[in-house]
């Protein structure tokens, strides 16, 4: 459910606030046994690339060739401080581009978060730190009562277009009509803003997606929309989000430990508060988590 920065700023005319910017997330000091640990290549080079396919706020805003700002860009800070090493960002076109760059060796990372399902664990590792849903983006007092999947039947969704949870909604729809209910108005869209404007505008009665980018941009709708349905399933399974790492490799292992190190000192919790992104966080960070469940 990524669309470009272009779009975003855009349409929404966004800037980092000066709140943001004010936050302190702590410096980190290398932890020699982890820096160790890297591969060879990493500690001649003193660097890492991690790749990026485009704009996911508040996790990755592309700002440029090789800027990125966001969460992911905090903890790719932290990570890149508490390992010894710099950490560069590079954006390429579409998730196949990722994967296929780190499996490559031309990228050593994906700092995401990115969704972990078990047929991408086939090839590459997730270590994951976040757990996302899918809730709604509805009016401000949410005036339809939408609260869950249930509350749908009748109602304008948009979805974004050819998405896991446009399926979703068109298979509530047909639950909806075999209980003798009116079907869901499924309304797709090509990209966030578009979706979130017609919210805005009532077009639609609420948008259907993924809570942390939904949580960004409700924050930008200057009190005209809230977040309703939030941290339940809605029709899917858990769905964990992470870095990805070269399948098998020990730069999975480190990349998780020094996780570990970020969620005991309290870093995680920072940047996540930061970006108001405590709902999806986890307890500890995980290698490969999905177990299925996810859809």
């Amino acid at each position: 459910m990524k669309n470009s920065a272009i779009a975003i700023l855009l349409s929404f005319g966004l800037c980092i606030s000066l709140a943001h910017a004010a936050d302190a997330i702590p410096t980190q000091q290398v932890d020699q046994a982890l820096h160790d640990r890297l591969p060879d290549a990493v500690k001649q080079a003193g660097k890492m690339v991690a790749v990026n396919n485009g704009s996911f706020p508040p996790y990755e805003i592309v700002n440029g060739p090789h800027a990125m700002d966001g969460a992911s860009a905090d903890l790719s800070s932290a990570l890149g401080q508490l390992l010894g090493v710099k950490i560069e960002h590079a954006t390429v076109s579409g998730l196949s581009g990722v994967l296929s760059g780190i499996n490559s060796g031309r990228y050593q990372l994906a700092i995401g978060p990115i969704g972990d399902y078990p047929d991408r664990q086939q090839k590459v590792d997730f270590v994951d730190f976040v757990q996302e849903f899918v809730v709604f983006g509805v009016q401000k007092g949410n005036p339809q009562k939408i609260n869950g999947l249930e509350d749908t039947c009748g109602k304008r969704i948009a979805v974004m277009a050819a998405g896991s949870a446009e399926q979703v909604i068109r298979k509530q729809s047909d639950t909806c009509v075999k209980a003798g209910k009116p079907a869901v108005i499924v309304q797709s869209f090509t990209d966030q803003p578009s979706s979130i404007l017609a919210v805005r505008s009532k077009r639609s009665d609420a948008f259907f997606s993924s809570q942390a980018p939904l949580t960004w941009f409700i924050d930008q709708a200057n009190g005209q929309l809230e977040l309703s349905g939030q941290g339940e399933k809605n029709g899917f399974g858990d769905i964990f989000q992470g870095t990805v790492v070269p399948k098998g490799s020990e730069l999975g292992r480190v990349v998780l430990d020094a996780y570990k190190v970020l969620y005991q000192n309290g870093t995680y919790a920072a940047i996540m508060k930061k970006w108001h992104l405590e709902g999806n966080m986890i307890g500890a960070p995980g290698l490969n988590l999905a177990q299925g469940a996810a859809k």
